[in-house]
């Protein structure tokens, strides 16, 4: 994937892990709810930490590393220095998102009228959080993907994608269970390439067909 790739939506998991609490009364309520209901919130913290510490390393600046090296990054109301190393880091990410989104959007406009209706149906009618029911592959041309709609924005229901005329189809054996995050779509002759962002297992997909038909399942 060009835009949307995995390093991007991790990337994405470590902004939600810089949300601080505004007050010391908010952090302290927090830690009394806690308390009252016998959970270890140091402990829930620390493993915390320790899922996301790799990415830590890998997406924050030098000036974070003591932090996250003592777990002080998400064990105690932050220090003014952390909270407006945050904000600047958060401040320039967003600036980045906005970027990347605007590139992939002029993009999208400049292609969308030479790509296949069920192409654009696909793009515009967001699968985003759509679950993978099943996946087959009758022939070596045919592509048929099942998914559960229920929680996404459009069909709310479970939906049949049938991929004809594809040449490249890269997707897990187990594939069953993942969920759809982001896509983008890209232009071939004749059809399309789509490349979608999953989670659960986390990774990229790329199809390259000529033509996609979204059908509604009752």
């Amino acid at each position: 994937m060009k835009y949307f790739t995995k390093d991007w939506y991790e990337e994405m998991q470590v902004f939600g892990f810089l949300t601080f609490h505004e007050t010391l009364e908010e952090w302290e309520e927090e830690l009394a709810y806690y308390k009252a209901e016998g959970i270890d919130y140091k402990e829930i913290n620390r493993r915390d930490l320790e899922e996301m510490r790799a990415d830590l390393l890998k997406f924050l600046p030098e000036s974070f590393y003591p932090y996250i090296h003592d777990g002080t990054i998400n064990s105690g109301f932050p220090t003014q220095e952390l909270r407006d190393m945050a904000k600047q880091w958060e401040a320039e990410r967003e600036e980045r998102m906005e970027a990347l989104f605007g590139e992939y959007n002029r993009h999208y406009e400049s292609i969308k009228d030479q790509l296949p209706a069920g192409a654009v149906q696909l793009v515009e009618e967001s699968l985003h959080d759509a679950t993978v029911i099943s996946v087959e592959k009758p022939s070596d041309e045919v592509l048929i993907i099942q998914l559960d709609c229920r929680g996404c924005f459009h069909y709310f229901t479970d939906i049949e994608l049938t991929f004809t005329g594809v040449t490249e189809a890269n997707i897990p054996e187990e594939f069953e269970g993942a969920w759809w995050l982001y896509d983008e779509m890209d232009l071939t002759d004749p059809g399309f390439e789509l490349q979608a962002l999953f989670d659960s297992p986390r990774t990229e997909v790329k199809i390259v067909a000529r033509d996609v038909k979204i059908e509604v399942l009752e």
